[in-house]
């Protein structure tokens, strides 16, 4: 598992970067003896500078190199270094690294969701490309020994078309062998063998030797099940020449002997540093009696110490035992409780997906039934279908937000936006509430807010989504003011303030303990008069959380409410203000345009196929992955409509598979999204934009026409 011990993005360059430039490059190609000298000079230069950093990452090489040589003590006495230096200094990304080594030793001790557990916290202290990349390949090889093959085809996918700017063919190499893995052990030897060939092709070109052993005894396997049995000899031929030159007793000896030399240099350079310590204290022990003195005081304290610590240690020992027996103990629960979080995430997932499909029907049909201009006593029984999908998939959305933050599935973004514009525009698509409540929306922003902040706007409006939403549905005829306050500004560091408060029925001063539960409105009454699945309040507590901030409730019985939270951003002043512009929504041209939807289940091909001929669209439909692939191959289409969930090859294959040959045609995953969906993986696979099932029409055709008659335009602003 190969690793580049400086950021891509974040670490500055430093004098040791060529030392692990060139230990990667040799340890890649299996010349581990010459890796661990070069990483013992670059230690040495780091001790030299005084570089602790450089030191830590110096060692955090060298254990993961004897981890390489499958010696695991001599990686554990590494990692005990680090530790001791790691406590004494802030190092986000050296903590990132020993995490990482720690899920890989978890993960050979056998104790794979530990390492899933360790390995998803180290991600959360870094997010360096190629320490990413290291992550999905280490997460790939313990789903495959978790018989988990989706998830890690998922990982294994991404590695071969990564873009890592140290390691891109050894990854990609690795992602190869992984998948040739993978589809022997599902039988799909075919695939099984085009993956090997293409690890073996990679790593005869770079000199990978390690994985050119690798990719021989596994071709020699597949070939074997494939009856191509002279291929199969001829990898195990080369099997054999790589072992007999590369692989011999006297490489082996020499990497060890290496390896002991390095280790034992270490020691030997401590010892020598503690004699150094106790040669000084004999000589100044000569220069007087008074020295003499309080030496022998000094070992006759010892002496008693040494006693006292032996007594301490026994004591120690014992209890060392009954530590390491809870320890067992508590670990098996940990086990237990990841266990039961993924049990209930997969439940989730599986529900939600189930339940989108038929609602995509529901919402596709009655759209359809409307715009057919049925009857006014039709019509109003319609309408009232509509509310009632819109309000199951409101509430599926709610559950599903919730859970992503317990499964830790949610982490605030840090980029540039503008904080004003986030209020305007959540505040203007309340509007229509407001006037229909007879409400109005007051807006108190503070001018002495800087215009660019550093946060995640997505999830702030959705903040304030839910409480404006809230207040507006709890005031009638009354008002809703929206305050932001800068409360404090040290160089870029700001700290804001922000209510919403209203004059609205207010809140008892009972149920405001409970109000940010689950589910809670305040009472029976309440919900059935206003409506709602009480869960608004629940995602803002949860969403707050993930910026550290907590919201404080203010309210009186039938004189309305205040909540108001603080977040810390940082401000980017020197950023000139950028002139807004945005492609206007229009109405677009549809007439001719051919397009291809992917979709496996017969509903969902109907209506879709009738939206787009209502827009005079004509449409081929594909009921596979593998279909939709040969399709796209023999024929030209404006655009493609891809379903992610499909039997066989999924949307997200499909489409990796099309963009080998066609890198121009916009694709558009529509797919009802579930709780283990990754968006950022349907960009990575070469989507063009989302939509999520069930949708609103507008949004359906706007999406089609931005992808298709927008595209040279974004393709300018980007």
């Amino acid at each position: 598992m190969g690793l580049s011990l400086h950021s891509q993005d974040s670490v500055p360059v430093r004098d040791m970067d060529p030392y692990f430039d060139e230990a990667r490059r040799l340890r890649n190609q299996n010349k581990i003896d010459l890796a661990l000298e070069t990483l013992d000079r670059a230690a040495e230069e780091a001790e030299k500078d005084e570089d602790i950093k450089g030191l830590i990452d110096c060692y955090h090489e060298l254990a993961i190199l004897y981890l390489k040589l499958d010696r695991e003590k001599d990686t554990q006495f590494y990692w005990d270094r680090t530790s001791v230096l790691l406590a004494d200094i802030a190092y986000p990304y050296g903590d990132a690294i020993h995490k990482y080594i720690e899920a890989i030793l978890l993960f050979r001790a056998d104790q794979s969701y530990q390492a899933l557990f360790m390995l998803n916290e180290a991600k959360q202290l870094n997010n360096d490309r190629n320490f990413f990349n290291n992550i999905l390949l280490t997460e790939a090889l313990i789903y495959l020994r978790l018989e988990k093959y989706e998830s890690a085809a998922k990982n294994l996918n991404s590695l071969v078309v990564n873009s890592d700017i140290y390691e891109k063919d050894y990854l990609s190499t690795r992602g190869y062998l992984g998948l040739a893995e993978l589809h022997y052990k599902t039988e799909n030897f075919e695939e099984s063998a085009k993956n090997g060939e293409e690890a073996l092709a990679l790593a005869n070109t770079n000199g990978f030797f390690s994985e050119i052993r690798q990719s021989n005894a596994m071709l020699a396997k597949v070939y074997g099940k494939l009856g191509a049995y002279e291929k199969a000899l001829s990898n195990s031929t080369n099997l054999l020449d790589i072992q007999d030159s590369l692989f011999t007793i006297e490489k082996v000896r020499v990497e060890a002997k290496t390896a002991d030399k390095i280790r034992d240099d270490y020691k030997t350079e401590e010892i020598a540093r503690q004699q150094n310590t106790i040669q000084e204290l004999k000589e100044s022990q000569n220069r007087s009696e008074l020295t003499a003195i309080l030496t022998s005081a000094f070992l006759i304290i010892i002496s008693l110490l040494a006693v006292s610590l032996y007594r301490n240690n026994q004591i120690k020992l014992k209890t060392n035992d009954l530590l390491q027996t809870k320890n067992r103990e508590l670990q098996v629960a940990r086990d237990g409780a990841v266990q039961a979080m993924e049990a209930k995430t997969n439940f989730l997932s599986t529900v939600s997906h189930e339940l989108r499909t038929p609602l995509y029907a529901v919402t596709g049909l009655t759209h359809l039934l409307l715009e057919e201009n049925p009857a006014e006593h039709q019509k109003e029984h319609l309408k009232a279908l509509k509310f009632s999908g819109d309000y199951l998939l409101n509430f599926i959305n709610d559950i599903l937000h919730i859970n992503k933050i317990d499964a830790n599935k949610l982490e605030p973004l840090h980029m540039e936006f503008n904080l004003k514009k986030v209020i305007n525009e959540v505040m203007d698509s309340l509007q229509q509430s407001a006037k229909e409540n007879k409400t109005k929306l007051i807006l108190d922003y503070d001018s002495e807010i800087p215009n660019h902040l550093m946060s995640d706007p997505l999830k702030l409006s959705q903040v304030f989504m839910n409480l404006i939403g809230n207040a507006i549905k709890f005031t009638r005829g009354g008002i809703v003011e929206v305050i932001c306050k800068l409360k404090e500004k040290n160089g870029e560091d700001v700290t804001l303030y922000f209510e919403v408060k209203d004059n609205g029925i207010g809140i008892s001063k009972e149920k405001q303990q409970s109000i940010f539960d689950g589910f809670e409105q305040g009472s029976i009454q309440i919900n059935r008069e206003y409506g709602g699945t009480g869960l608004g309040l629940t995602i803002v507590k949860s969403l707050l959380g993930l910026f550290e901030s907590k919201i404080e409730l203010r309210s009186n019985l039938g004189e309305g409410s205040s909540f108001s939270f603080e977040i810390d951003m940082k401000s980017k002043e020197e950023l000139e203000d950028e002139i807004a512009f945005e492609i206007t929504k229009g109405e677009y041209d549809f007439k001719g345009l051919h397009i291809l939807v992917v979709e496996d289940n017969k509903i969902n091909q109907v209506i879709t196929k009738k939206m787009l001929n209502k827009k005079e669209i004509s449409c081929d439909i594909a009921g596979s992955g593998e279909e939709a692939v040969a399709l796209a191959k023999d024929n030209e289409y404006d655009a493609i409509l891809m379903d992610i969930h499909m039997p066989g090859i999924s949307g997200e294959e499909a489409t990796i598979q099309i963009r080998k040959f066609n890198q121009t045609t916009p694709i558009i995953a529509l797919t009802a999204i579930s709780l283990d969906d990754s968006v950022e993986s349907f960009y990575a696979a070469g989507c063009n934009d989302v939509v999520t099932k069930p949708f609103k029409p507008e949004i359906f055709y706007q999406k089609i026409g931005e992808n298709i008659f927008d595209k040279k335009v974004r393709t300018s602003l980007s």
